[in-house]
């Protein structure tokens, strides 16, 4: 049985996540314009420099929605063999997970989102798949495993019901 599933962009929910991001961004630069003392003449510069650098950061994130928005490819392909996922840069940066080195699947929460996340105990086979950063992120040098995380934020469906996909898969 080679069944392969595929998970595209839910158009309504990246659209969500866009607005959120902006509205956020719009109270970010409204702190920028307090620090740098458009209100009361009093530049701030600590204020200034983290509300620019957060609103730097949101905006490069906005942008990259922007450009993502029209991509029509799946988001998560899985099969019996492994799977694949663009849902995070560091699950994006692994690429393909073979099922068979897969350890252990949990749902946690993280910020304010619910992640799938995948324990991976074959490392050396994913060694030399992501920058030294992302490798840093994700690899659990206390068990010498990797965990990657999956969001389900932008797909067609809740976190759990893509945590019953991924362990309904995993155990075949």
């Amino acid at each position: 049985m080679n069944e392969e599933i595929k998970l595209y962009r839910n158009a309504k929910k990246t659209r969500n996540l866009l607005l959120y991001a902006s509205g956020i961004s719009i109270l970010i630069a409204i702190m920028l314009l307090y620090g740098i003392g458009t209100f009361d003449g009093i530049f701030k510069i600590k204020l200034s420099i983290a509300s620019g650098a957060i609103l730097l950061i949101m905006l490069v994130l906005i942008f990259k929605i922007l450009t993502s928005i029209k991509d029509k490819s799946p988001l998560i392909e899985i099969d019996s063999s492994g799977f694949s996922a663009r849902t995070t840069p560091v699950a994006k940066a692994f690429g393909r997970i073979e099922w068979q080195d897969v350890t252990d699947l949990q749902l946690k929460k993280v910020g304010g989102d619910t992640l799938v996340a995948v324990t991976i105990d074959n490392v050396n086979k994913y060694d030399d798949r992501a920058s030294k950063f992302l490798w840093k992120l994700a690899f659990d040098e206390q068990n010498s495993k990797l965990n990657i995380m999956y969001s389900a934020s932008e797909i067609d469906m809740n976190e759990k019901a893509l945590y019953d996909l991924f362990v309904s898969n995993w155990k075949k």
